[in-house]
């Protein structure tokens, strides 16, 4: 129980307070990412139905917006006039930069036990159907995967998990805090395809530079892996990025999806086209977000063509 029945005493009231205090210090030093950690740590604590609870929620909120639209936030600021694929190719490029930057933020998820044990499961189970070097490569390019959608949280001062793999399924990431905004929504899910798209490319150059054709097969599955992924459906991150678009965006979304179909025959484009038809036919009520149009079109053009390449 967070608070008493009886007289609405909160239980964690001493907890608060520090909370509370360590948010304010967060503030005036300008560390808006301390701050919301701090703040999101307070909700776990309240009632929901407390206006405690209402009052900092929403400061979270205006804070996760803040650091959204803050220049550089995430590397990816086009200008707002300019066409939605030249916004949505920055955003790639500059997300596909940091993704190789970030060795280092690479290496710290692994110092998490339920990310490395789950790991490890996962590595076991593909090594035993395909051998270690196909199942090493696919556990590494699915973590970075992951981890593109842990950095943009990071950076937008949203808490959430490690990674957890799951033996057949992939793996995924406890969000643990409820997004509200679409755009903010669409930069989170779509950031796992991009990175993952970089790690498919990674694997393709080694391909190409090796000769060696399990670099080749990690690529396309990669590739196919990240397309799958691009369903709007249920959680998965196609679901995300359609959260932020319009209509017509939307149907521009499908008509891409019909163009890269026939340019590379790739049947999964069926079944994510499919799906989005059903998405376009619902009723929306966001402005629509450029970025995330063209994020999403790029992508779904890259990893069509990175999921079928032909290899030796």
């Amino acid at each position: 129980m967070l608070s008493c029945p009886a007289c609405d005493t909160l239980v964690h009231a001493g907890r608060l307070k520090e909370l509370a205090a360590s948010a304010e210090a967060a503030k005036a030093a300008g560390q808006l990412p301390e701050e919301s950690h701090a703040w999101q740590e307070a909700l776990d604590l309240l009632p929901p139905t407390s206006r405690q609870y209402v009052t900092i929620n929403e400061r979270v909120a205006e804070i996760t917006r803040r650091l959204a639209d803050a220049p550089g936030a995430l590397a990816s600021q086009a200008p707002p006039s300019a066409p939605w694929y030249k916004r949505g190719s920055t955003a790639i490029v500059a997300v596909l930069v940091l993704a190789v930057t970030k060795g280092k933020f690479l290496l710290l998820g692994l110092t998490k036990a339920k990310t490395f044990l789950s790991m490890f499961a996962f590595f076991g189970v593909y090594w035993s159907l395909y051998g270690w070097a196909f199942a090493l490569g696919l556990v590494l390019t699915i973590y970075i995967h992951e981890m593109g959608h842990v950095y943009v949280l990071r950076k937008l001062g949203i808490r959430s998990g490690a990674p957890l793999f799951i033996p057949g399924l992939g793996a995924m990431i406890l969000i643990k805090q409820r997004i509200t905004d679409p755009s903010v929504d669409a930069k989170v899910g779509l950031a796992g395809p991009i990175w993952g798209l970089g790690a498919g490319v990674g694997a393709y150059i080694v391909y190409l530079v090796t000769g060696a054709g399990i670099w080749g097969a990690i690529a396309a599955v990669t590739g196919f892996i990240n397309l799958f992924n691009l369903i709007p459906v249920w959680q998965l991150d196609g679901a995300r990025g359609f959260h932020a678009l319009s209509s017509w965006q939307r149907w521009s979304a499908v008509a891409a999806l019909a163009v890269a179909y026939g340019l590379t025959g790739q049947k999964m484009l069926l079944i994510v086209g499919a799906v989005a038809i059903f998405r376009a036919f619902q009723r929306v009520q966001v402005e629509g977000d450029n970025t995330a149009l063209g994020t999403y079109v790029i992508l779904v053009f890259a990893l069509a063509w990175l999921s079928g390449v032909h290899t030796v």
